[in-house]
C-alpha cells in the first residue's frame, strides 16, 4: 500500500500511517510517500514507538522520498 502523503507537513504524515497500518497484513508493508522534511525521522520514531520495522527509504517515480514500515503486529 502506498499513502500520498505530499504537501502535507508533520504531524499528518505520521497520521495518515497510523490511521492506515492496519489496512495492510502483518508482514507487509505499507508506504508514505512525503516531501516533507521531518517525515524520515518521524517515520522512524513512529516505527520504534509502536513496535514496527522501519523498512528504508526510496522514491517515488516523481522524486518525492518514501519510507517503507513493515507491519509487525
Amino acid at each position: 500500500m502506498r499513502l500520498d502523503a505530499r504537501g502535507r507537513r508533520c504531524p499528518l504524515p505520521i497520521l495518515d500511517l497510523a490511521r492506515h497500518i492496519d489496512e495492510v497484513a502483518v508482514g507487509a508493508t505499507i508506504t508514505v510517500e512525503a516531501d516533507d522534511p521531518a517525515a524520515r525521522p518521524d517515520v522512524q520514531a513512529w516505527c520504534r514507538m509502536r513496535g514496527h520495522e522501519y523498512a528504508g527509504e526510496s522514491r517515488a517515480e516523481d522524486g518525492t522520498p518514501a519510507y517503507t514500515v513493515r507491519r509487525l503486529h
